[in-house]
């Protein structure tokens, strides 16, 4: 693994475990049976959904991702508008796999995700037919041709959601944002929008159960998220903000040439 990359501190031993009251077995059996129809039915819905116009295209998006959400026992809160269509960049920090259902339960986009998932089991297939922008973060000299990819979607009128810190926190913390995906909006010239997710318990604490963090397997995430109950899942959706790039630096004025005594500037 390239020492580019980023990482995070956090762990599933540290940061995954779930302080709140849990679902027997037979209802967390059926909580993942229930996500999993859902999966597979976004799988052999897909090919029609996307003949649909973009209006109902959306909204048929937007309730299968709560439904697939709610599927877990999560319940779902947004504050904020969405405000208007169009290319958009939005920008959110990272917690867990989840954060993908959950975006896309608030407003419809595509995501830019790393190119592992599509190797996961029934998933990864799901994410490809929904659209999903890959990136290899292994492979930095591919970096170009991911933005490059991204700012024609936002050019095409897309939104698109990626995550800038590059790995996934437990939500007590947070990495530090990228600035590589930003250039995207820069280069399509579109507003970019800040998500902030949150996992809360029934006693407003950060909910650790659905953490994705580490080297943490996706069975076993999957399986800690049904059992726990109680859990609340925030987007805190902020204004557009328009594309500004960096100012560049200012030179450093020139030294002054010392002149004559008496203050006469030389000829």
């Amino acid at each position: 693994m390239s020492v580019w990359l980023p990482t995070s501190p956090c762990t599933p031993e540290a940061c995954a475990g779930h302080e709140g009251d849990s679902a027997n077995v037979p209802h967390a059996v059926l909580r993942l049976a229930a996500a999993i129809a859902l999966i597979l039915l976004g799988i052999l819905g897909a090919p029609p959904v996307r003949l649909l116009p973009a209006g109902p295209r959306h909204r048929v998006v937007r309730a299968w991702s709560t439904a697939l959400v709610r599927a877990f026992g999560i319940r779902i809160t947004v504050h904020g508008s969405p405000g208007p269509g169009g290319g958009r960049l939005l920008v959110a920090n990272h917690i867990s796999w989840l954060d993908i259902p959950l975006v896309a339960a608030a407003l419809p986009c595509r995501m830019l995700a790393k190119s592992d998932i599509r190797t996961w089991p029934v998933l990864g297939r799901l994410a490809g037919r929904a659209g999903t922008l890959f990136i290899e973060r292994d492979r930095i000299r591919a970096l170009p041709a991911t933005v490059e990819a991204m700012t024609g979607a936002l050019l095409a009128g897309d939104r698109v959601t990626v995550f800038p810190e590059g790995s996934t926190w437990c939500g007590r913390a947070q990495g530090t944002f990228r600035r590589a995906a930003f250039q995207a909006a820069l280069d399509a010239r579109v507003p970019v929008q800040p998500l902030r997710l949150t996992y809360l318990r029934c006693d407003g604490g950060p909910a650790g159960a659905p953490a994705f963090v580490g080297d943490d397997p996706l069975t076993a995430s999957l399986w800690r998220i049904a059992r726990a109950r109680g859990v609340r899942a925030e987007v805190r959706l902020r204004g557009p903000r328009p594309p500004r790039a960096r100012p560049r630096a200012r030179p450093p004025p020139a030294p002054r040439r010392p002149g004559p005594p008496g203050g006469r500037a030389p000829p």
